[in-house]
């Protein structure tokens, strides 16, 4: 395994000496600095990763990481030439792709026979016995992950493709997807190679993943983008794999864990769990609870014992892999036309349960989404009693037919919030839910928008919604009030010190040294945070507002297009899109969010308290490009768009998000969306890099 690299300070190189590497001669020894030092961040950043996504102990705090890729994304940009497909920069890279290209697998991924008791589990292993003609055979037992087949090649150490399980003949290339996965090496070094005789080419396989934490927060995103929620973990991660944009799949955070070694099309010869071993000296991510079971015996009290432990994973379960240790049984055990008789699944039993819906009411998030909750006659699911299970929403409970007074199973999966499976039984009199058209909480209007599944209570002072409200507004990269957390928070929302954010600067030193763990310091401290946060960025208050689809990023690009929060307050939907990266859908919900009138009686509180509401000037005012209006399109081959809006900006020009008659210059990279097409239609001036370069006087 690569050792821990030293920490020390990075070299720089000023523009002279990268000049000269550019020029050649005497820059040929600064060229092979800076190739060197590549190669070092690379292995630096493998090494942690490893240690982070793989083994689960991380050496460097997050920060130092971010800047060694910070440092090898600076100088992969500086020198073009210098980057390499198995670069960890590249993990995520290209245009989203128009469909997913159907790949033949070089063997059959087989999928395997279930069992459901222990009698079908002996007769398994009575079969095995007298098929391989042994009084006793050695397995391996593995958790049953309940997620997504996968088949990775490698090719010279590289990963080369990744492809789903499909039918077991056939599955999609899905190889952009899989190069977002942390924990999925896409290069091994020739050390690591040398673990299987340095084969030209192999194949791992196993199932890529989404763990509990992941699911919860990628749910919550599609809350508040007002799309369906997944059902499960298994869905999620499914559905996230077969995205045609890569960049989705990132931000999905799955995870994969491989059991199976394939070196020249055949399985390792020997043992399983040595093939297990390899795979993880070799810097795979191989799941840690796999046991060898030398007796029958050893496999039952695994199979109890990981039952009664699956919720303490941060990942679904929902049974037990059985596999012949012996791999060269496996020939001679052979296979039926689906599935291996060498390897068996035990299937737990479902955690579900039949019960009647008592009630379904609307459950206020901390969004505002609006959430259909079934009340339910308490029933024990898997030693679990369960009263309430999610309906997700109303499109859900139109697929289910659900109503009240109707029998249904429940399932419960973990840690996830019980769900309704199905109806059992229609009631005679069963009565339908009806959204509420006021909040059940705030009693304020309940918004849906045009094509959207969600409806949401947009008052920012919601009770239902102020404590998460307040979290956000005082978070790091918001006001970045510090020292008002969740206990606080509580104590100042349930004493009904506050009810909405603006309510945090009329709080006085004497209110606050009367709470709970507040003594006069500690108050004292708190005012002095919220009185310095009145004078961050028009930007981050903004952020602060937390209005739906707009994030840092955005929050940045509204303050440097309206520069004031009242010109954006007062914008139309057209002159919001015509901010950078500003869509339909965001400028609606920016609109939503401004009509609302206690969110504007909340503004005006805060206009009152002192935050800043008008954004300091930066742009050149007699800069090359000033008075001209710039739009950005595909990816430029040596510039990040960041990079290009930067210097565009320093010049006094401006860069908006949408070409109208109003636009100077397109600035065109490669794969060009409708923008350029748009642009040739008015009649737009169009440049690519070179081009801008040009009139920046580079």
């Amino acid at each position: 395994m690569y050792a821990p690299p030293s920490q020390g300070q990075l070299p720089r190189y000023n523009r002279r000496s990268i000049f000269a590497v550019n020029a050649g001669g005497t820059g040929e020894a600064v060229a092979k600095d800076i190739e060197k030092e590549i190669a070092e961040l690379r292995d630096k950043i493998r090494y942690h990763e490893h240690r982070y996504y793989v083994l689960d102990d991380p050496e460097i705090a997050d920060v130092e990481f971010d800047k060694l890729m910070q440092r090898l994304n600076e100088l992969e940009l500086q020198h073009p030439d210098l980057v390499t497909p198995d670069s960890p920069t590249q993990r995520v890279g290209g245009s989203p792709a128009s469909e997913l290209p159907k790949v033949r697998h070089s063997t059959r991924m087989m999928s395997l026979d279930n069992t459901y008791s222990v009698d079908d589990l002996r007769d398994f292993d009575r079969r095995v016995r007298e098929l391989a003609g042994r009084d006793q055979v050695e397995y391996v037992a593995e958790l049953k992950l309940d997620g997504l087949s996968m088949s990775l090649t490698y090719e010279h150490g590289e990963l080369t493709r990744g492809v789903t399980r499909g039918d077991g003949e056939v599955g999609e290339d899905v190889t952009s997807n899989i190069r977002t996965i942390r924990s999925v090496p896409l290069r091994l070094e020739a050390k690591k190679l040398a673990l299987i005789g340095h084969p030209a080419r192999f194949e791992v396989r196993g199932e890529v993943i989404m763990s509990r934490k992941a699911f919860e927060q990628t749910n919550a995103q599609r809350e508040a983008a007002g799309e369906p929620k997944f059902a499960n973990p298994r869905n999620s991660a499914a559905g996230s794999i077969r995205q045609l944009d890569p960049r989705i799949v990132a931000e999905r955070k799955l995870d994969m864990f491989v059991y199976y070694l394939q070196v020249h099309g055949v399985e390792l010869k020997g043992e399983h769990a040595h093939a297990l071993e390899t795979l993880s000296q070799m810097g795979f991510k191989v799941n840690p609870h796999w046991k060898r079971c030398p007796a029958f015996g050893d496999l039952l009290a695994y199979i109890q014992e990981w039952e009664s432990k699956r919720d303490s994973l941060d990942y679904e379960i929902d049974g037990i892999v059985i596999k012949v240790n012996d791999t060269r049984l496996w020939q001679e055990l052979g296979t039926t036309a689906k599935a291996p008789r060498w390897a068996v699944a035990y299937k737990y039993p479902a955690r579900q349960a039949t019960t009647r819906v008592n009630d379904i009411r609307a459950q206020v998030g901390r969004t505002g989404t609006l959430t259909p909750v079934a009340d339910l006659e308490p029933v024990d699911v898997g030693g679990v009693t369960v009263s309430h299970a999610t309906l997700h929403n109303m499109d859900e409970i139109e697929r289910l037919g659900v109503k009240i007074g109707d029998t249904v199973l429940i399932q419960r999966a973990g840690e996830v919030i019980p769900q309704v499976v199905k109806v059992v039984k229609q009631a005679e009199d069963g009565c339908a839910f009806v959204m509420p058209k006021k909040c059940p909480v705030c009693g304020e209007d309940v918004h849906r928008a045009e094509g959207e599944v969600a409806y949401r209570c947009v008052n920012t002072a919601c009770p239902a919604k102020l404590k998460e409200s307040l979290l956000y507004f005082a978070g790091r990269r918001a006001m970045n009030i510090d020292g008002l957390g969740e206990a606080l928070v509580d104590q100042l929302v349930d004493k009904g010190m506050v009810h909405d954010a603006a309510d945090l600067y009329k709080l006085t030193h004497e209110q606050l040294s009367e709470l709970e763990r507040m003594g006069d310091k500690s108050a004292q401290n708190l005012l002095d945070e919220i009185g310095r946060s009145k004078k961050e960025p028009l930007a981050r208050v903004i952020f602060a507002l937390g209005i739906r689809f707009v994030g840092e990023r955005t929050g940045q690009l509204l303050a440097n297009h309206f520069g004031s929060l009242d010109k954006l307050a007062q914008a139309t939907p057209e002159q919001l899109v015509e901010a950078e990266e500003v869509g339909p859908r965001v400028a609606e919900a920016i609109q939503e969010f401004f009509e609302e009138k206690r969110n504007r009686e909340v503004i005006e509180k805060l206009r009152e308290a002192g935050l800043q509401f008008t954004q300091v000037q930066t742009r050149k005012a007699d800069g090359k490009l000033t008075g001209k209006q710039f739009v950005l399109t595909g990816t430029l081959p040596t510039y990040s768009r960041d990079q290009a809006k930067e210097m565009i900006e320093a010049n006094g020009g401006r860069v908006v998000g949408s070409v109208s008659k109003k636009t100077d210059y397109v600035v065109a990279g490669a794969d060009p969306g409708s923008k350029l097409d748009k642009a040739r239609t008015l009649g737009i001036t169009i440049v690519d890099e070179a081009g801008l370069l040009k009139l920046v006087g580079k």
